[in-house]
């Protein structure tokens, strides 16, 4: 397992400044991330300092909350897509989802797998606020879209990513859709239960930390 592919290096603070930027390029280049996940605004600058490297540039779309309209969404993304963003994580509408709109999220997902163009789609669906029967929704209807990926949390609330919904997602997604953790996660142990339990990719701003833990364990 190599692990420091699963790792998507992540700085989305909203006073993240360029020289926060330049030490997260410069730790997933020592470190050979996955990624690194980061606010729009800081694509140009992400990539500048990436380049001659395999790590990718993943940024959010509809972030934090979801509640912006499906247009917006779809704008963000094609205006990632023309900055040279490699990946793109987005929210659902989480409110639609609970109040049974499952045609309206499933077609948001749609909208922004197409403006992504083929690029990998990262389906956040907030698992803090759902339940265990509304994750299970939110999964199928992100596979049905063509997402690439399911993913647990913003971070921007109290939800971490826990072994148990990393297991939900991973029983419930088809076998092309994989599975993101993300949110809270802060050590190689926790960063280790979660990959056993069926995540193909870590989201943490630990990203170093549990490197330098998982060599000496």
């Amino acid at each position: 397992m190599k692990l420091n592919k699963y790792i998507d290096h992540t700085i989305l603070k909203a006073f993240a400044q360029e020289g926060q930027i330049e030490a997260l390029c410069a730790e997933a280049k020592k470190y050979d991330f996955a990624s690194v996940c980061i606010n729009p605004y800081n694509i140009p600058l992400a990539k500048k300092l990436l380049e001659g490297s395999d790590v990718m540039v993943c940024t959010v779309i509809g972030f934090p909350l979801g509640a912006n309209t499906t247009a917006v969404k779809v704008a963000e993304t094609e205006d990632a897509y023309q900055m040279g963003c490699d990946e793109f994580d987005m929210v659902i509408n989480v409110g639609a989802l609970k109040d049974g709109k499952y045609d309206y999220v499933r077609d948001e997902i749609a909208a922004v797998v197409k403006a992504a163009k083929g690029k990998t789609v990262k389906v956040i669906i907030e698992t803090l606020f759902l339940t265990e029967e509304e994750k299970g929704k939110a999964v199928e209807l992100s596979a049905e879209a063509g997402a690439h990926f399911v993913k647990t949390c913003t971070g921007f609330n109290e939800g971490v990513a826990t072994v148990e919904d990393i297991a939900l997602m991973r029983k419930t997604a088809p076998a092309n859709v994989k599975v993101k953790a993300s949110a809270g996660i802060r050590n190689y142990a926790d960063t280790k239960a979660l990959i056993e339990a069926g995540a193909d990719r870590i989201g943490t701003s630990a990203g170093a930390k549990i490197l330098e833990e998982a060599l000496n364990a």
